[in-house]
């Protein structure tokens, strides 16, 4: 069997996304997040993408529609936040939510030591932006 040469998977966790339309989320990461889509597979005869490859700040994120009909419904995201250690979480998040993500939380000075914030993208997935306050 010929198979692909794919990208290689970047980043030490790899998320990977099951949505309601993974071709959208796609187009919607490269806008909002500033992803670089490295690989999407052709989709089946219902428009349905198995495999979409994007990195996002240095690291994957693959994303996939879902496929109740072979096992893989799709479910509603929650209990969990994807992270994104940026260089201005302030210019990440107010691009995101430009896009149409939902503010959750404005990016603020944090206790920890991080300027922070938190928004959902319009497939339902919860993201989080910080970066180091400097201290000059």
């Amino acid at each position: 069997m010929n198979q692909p040469d794919l990208p290689p998977v970047l980043g030490g966790v790899a998320p990977y996304l099951g949505v309601s339309d993974a071709g959208k989320a796609a187009d919607f990461y490269v806008k909002a997040l500033g992803a670089t889509e490295v690989l999407r597979m052709p989709p089946d005869d219902k428009g349905r993408y198995m495999h979409i490859h994007l990195v996002v700040n240095g690291g994957s994120l693959m994303l996939a529609d879902a496929f109740p009909d072979h096992g893989h419904p799709l479910e509603t995201h929650g209990g969990y936040t994807l992270h994104l250690q940026v260089d201005d979480a302030d210019a990440w998040w107010k691009r995101a939510v430009d896009a149409g993500a939902e503010p959750l939380m404005p990016v603020t000075d944090m206790f920890w030591g991080d300027r922070y914030g938190q928004f959902r993208d319009p497939f339902g997935v919860r993201w989080s932006v910080g970066t180091p306050i400097r201290k000059d």
